[in-house]
């Protein structure tokens, strides 16, 4: 991924409804999401809704397809996988990125 490809996509995200807007439709992944749900679920109106999808459309980070009369919205898996990549690479100084396990607090 070049840099000014992960800069679009952070730019997209940048904006705090359209990076919930954007980890809805990932939730969803290749099922999908209407626009119809995205508003319900998070009440936005559709106007900025519109806005906002477009806006992560030109990013490449989402895409639409038709099916019947209504939108279906999808994560771009590849590019959100490229962008991943591209945050991760040369992680940890080239070795494993393995975390430890959380320790449990006693109650």
């Amino acid at each position: 991924m070049k840099n000014t490809d992960a800069i679009k996509s952070f730019i997209a995200l940048g904006q705090e409804s359209r990076l919930n807007v954007f980890r809805l439709i990932v939730q969803k992944g290749d099922k999908g999401i209407t626009p119809t749900q995205v508003k319900e679920l998070l009440g936005i109106p559709s106007a900025t809704l519109s806005f906002h999808l477009k806006e992560l459309i030109q990013a490449n980070l989402i895409k639409v397809e038709r099916q019947s009369r209504n939108l279906i919205y999808k994560p771009q898996a590849d590019v959100v996988q490229e962008l991943m990549d591209f945050l991760l690479m040369n992680c940890c100084g080239g070795k494993s990125c393995e975390t430890k396990p959380k320790k449990k607090v006693k109650t």
